[in-house]
């Protein structure tokens, strides 16, 4: 719970490297706190409807998960630009997941990556 309190209070820093166990224990727990926010909306009953053909449907998320995913998207990306860093790649490689299939999955072979050894041109190692 520590790396998802220091990702939130860091919200907005670009600089820097953040290591493979911070941000994977990060994303888990959102994760977890958006599949909650979801079934918050659910029982709620205040799920989004949406006409699809010829009925509606209620899709799976409402107004508690639109704020949770507001609320944690500055934190997110910020986190997502400091991984990259940590590879020794530009936070501008975030970009990568606008190149349909492709993209995303050079991503999450950059997330999954170990960080480069020693200090690189954004900083200390984070170890």
């Amino acid at each position: 719970m520590k790396y998802y309190i220091n990702v939130l209070k860091n919200y907005a820093t670009l600089s820097g490297r953040t290591g493979r166990k911070e941000f994977w224990i990060f994303t888990l727990i959102n994760l977890v706190f958006a599949t909650v926010a979801m079934l918050a909306d659910r029982q709620l009953g205040i799920c989004f409807k949406m006409e699809i053909g010829y009925g509606l449907q209620t899709l799976p998320y409402g107004y508690v998960f639109g704020l949770y995913s507001l609320a944690t998207l500055v934190p997110t990306l910020a986190l997502q630009v400091r991984r990259l860093h940590d590879v020794g790649k530009s936070g501008w490689f975030f970009f990568l997941f606008l190149i349909p299939v492709v993209g995303a999955i050079y991503l999450f072979v950059l997330y999954c990556m170990g960080s480069s050894a020693g200090d690189n041109g954004y900083g200390p190692e984070p170890k």
